[in-house]
């Protein structure tokens, strides 16, 4: 065994896969301040600002909008296991890896998944969505994921939540990838229940996950015929302390640091404006696309169906998927993604995310996949 031990100093990364993104120096100086109590008046003011700063984001006014504490997939089972209960049927739209971990989540409520499958790589098909509504009259809810971050697909969740609403339907939203990189508006395309992951293209550190309910989504909530599964993620508890005014009632000692990240990241993407990061990110992915067709890649996602922030090509043939990341993170300290599920060893997700869609990384992924792929 051995003893000697010593601090850890990871090397400098690259990351351009599906997330962590880089995360912005201002970032990672928000963490190291001094940490203070969780319900200190400071940080409850803190919590305040975060709330509003994520309204923004998300573009909603929902009174019941924060930072789930824990990762994205925390989020996403806060949404299910507070709306879901036993016996209600779901549809959920699949076309790729998480959709699939939607209707994982509606299982394990004891809901009945409907599922609405599309190809890997394409997008949602709403004539199926239709269809699936109106064979399921009694569905309480429509489950669909934003940004496929397994594919590379945006799927049009504006006309599908229209579509949901026309047949009173409950809207719940996977919006881990797409929250800052392209165009989400939470109100206005009428989502009830939407979460989000800090790590993609907000460019905060992983282990956070924005969500938010409308009203109608509380009014349920509130009027559960059970409770919910999980103590921790009961919404009803934690709204006592991500409520309004000073006096909060203590549910769980909230990651303080973590939440200096997230408020400091959402300050950057203030400061910047949500058009002119969605305008950042799609002109980056122009720039990738045009590197990466010089080397003879090609895209899997039809253009009007793919997204900026996670870019999905074909490994040529013959080539070695395991073989050439290893030889990106060895020689150039490059990280991008491997194909998950159907399209694992068959295409690689290249990341543009947050901090991470500059053009000094759009020129050094293709300089340095260009470099491995001569060789």
């Amino acid at each position: 065994m051995n003893l000697q031990f010593k601090s850890f100093f990871p090397a400098q990364r690259t990351l351009m896969g599906p997330g962590p993104s880089d995360v912005n120096p201002r970032i990672l100086t928000a963490l190291s301040r001094p940490t203070i109590g969780h319900l200190d008046p400071m940080f409850v003011d803190l919590m305040d600002e975060t709330k509003q700063l994520l309204q923004y984001a998300f573009q909603t006014q929902n009174e019941l909008t924060m930072p789930v504490s824990a990762p994205g997939s925390a989020g996403m089972e806060a949404v299910f296991v507070n709306l879901i209960e036993s016996g209600d049927k779901v549809i959920v739209c699949q076309n790729g890896v998480f959709g699939g971990r939607m209707q994982q989540n509606v299982l394990r409520c004891g809901g009945q998944a409907i599922m609405v499958q599309d190809d890997w790589g394409t997008a949602t098909d709403i004539n199926k969505l239709e269809q699936a509504l109106k064979m399921h009259p009694d569905a309480k809810a429509v489950a669909f994921v934003h940004a496929e971050t397994s594919t590379g697909v945006r799927n049009d969740a504006q006309a599908l939540c229209a579509l949901a609403k026309e047949y009173e339907c409950l809207t719940i939203v996977d919006a881990v990838t797409s929250l800052g990189g392209i165009e989400l508006a939470v109100d206005d395309w009428q989502i009830d229940a939407i979460y989000s992951g800090t790590q993609k293209c907000l460019s905060c550190v992983p282990g956070l996950s924005p969500v938010s309910f409308s009203q109608a989504a509380i009014e349920i909530i509130k009027h559960r015929q059970s409770p919910v599964q999980s103590w921790f993620l009961d919404m009803d508890l934690v709204m006592g302390y991500w409520g309004q005014g000073t006096k909060r009632a203590y549910h769980h000692t909230a990651p303080v640091n973590s939440i200096y990240a997230l408020h400091e990241a959402l300050l950057i993407l203030h400061e910047e404006g949500l058009q002119a990061s969605w305008t950042r990110h799609a002109h980056m992915h122009q720039l990738l696309k045009t590197g990466l067709e010089e080397l003879g890649l090609e895209f899997v996602v039809d253009e009007q169906d793919r997204l900026p922030q996670l870019n999905m090509v074909r490994i040529p043939e013959g080539l070695d998927d395991g073989a050439i990341r290893a030889r990106l993170l060895q020689d150039f300290n490059l990280e991008i993604g491997a194909g998950l599920g159907v399209l694992a060893g068959k295409v690689w997700r290249i990341g543009l995310m947050g901090y991470g869609a500059n053009q000094k990384n759009v020129d050094y992924c293709v300089e340095a996949l260009a470099s491995v792929l001569k060789k």
